[in-house]
């Protein structure tokens, strides 16, 4: 993602650079005008008391472009963000930031619609991969993907928590425990079982850890929907658990077929 480093405006303060256009009382730029700036950025828009204010398009001297709506001199409202990757937002802006709703395009052709705070992805979202259509979609916090989610494949979803950008156990246990949804009408549920390798001592002595998933399915049952029970060992901790709603003749072959999970997905945003 382009930082905000395409995103500093020239001071358009006094009479810097040349100005054609409409002015107040005062002499302040105010209404429709064109700015040429010193070092070649131009803008050409509204202007309200000497201020870019209203609907105009920025033009940087490194190809990136802005047009959208102004206030006091900063992107605020809605608007269009050209960098010069060929990544492009569109979308909601706060106080020269990207907030608020918002759709990005990456220079990979991979796509975030979602929302926005402070320049990253924050909220509920959905990030789509150009290449293989795969899909996000849900929680994010600060530009990563945590709490309650779901991937989308071709062929099979994932539905749990994240932390991180990973995934995490639907339920607190020495190994983790997963759901899998085919398209062929199943569900496949299973764990992945934690095998720690020690690859030896670190420099402070501490032995460093390194934990490998391996995917172990347990049954594959009908379609089920998520329900949230109290569970009476935990003091009252919310868990997710599940209820059947149909009865499919569905075979482990038929889901392995589909997909084969012998490692956890990571995906790096």
């Amino acid at each position: 993602m382009s930082d905000a480093g395409s995103e500093e405006f020239e001071d358009e303060q006094g009479s810097l650079g040349e100005y054609e256009g409409d002015r107040n009382e005062a002499g302040e730029r105010h209404g429709q005008g064109k700015a040429v700036l010193p070092k070649g950025d131009t803008y050409q828009g509204a202007y309200e008391s000497g201020k870019r204010c209203g609907q105009g398009t920025y033009k940087f001297k490194n190809g990136a472009r802005y047009t959208g709506e102004w206030y006091m001199n900063l992107k605020h409202g809605q608007g269009t963000f050209y960098y010069p990757d060929g990544s492009r937002y569109e979308g909601s802006w706060v106080d020269d930031q990207r907030q608020g709703h918002g759709v990005y395009t990456y220079p990979s052709g991979d796509t975030y619609d979602g929302e926005w705070l402070h320049h990253q992805r924050h909220g509920q979202g959905t990030y789509t991969h150009h290449n293989t259509g795969s899909q996000y979609m849900g929680t994010w916090i600060m530009g990563k993907m945590e709490s309650a989610g779901e991937l989308i494949h071709q062929n099979h979803r994932y539905q749990g928590n994240f932390v991180n950008n990973n995934i995490v156990a639907l339920l607190s246990h020495s190994d983790l425990l997963f759901l899998y949804v085919f398209d062929v009408g199943c569900e496949q549920h299973g764990e992945y079982l934690q095998i720690d390798q020690d690859k030896g001592d670190a420099e402070d002595d501490e032995p460093f850890i390194t934990t490998i998933l391996k995917w172990r399915p347990k049954a594959v049952t009908g379609l089920s929907v998520w329900t949230n029970e109290k569970d009476s060992s935990t003091s009252g901790t919310t868990i997710s658990s599940f209820k059947y709603q149909t009865t499919v003749d569905c075979l482990y072959t038929v889901a392995l077929q589909c997909v084969s999970l012998n490692s956890i997905y990571s995906f790096t945003f």
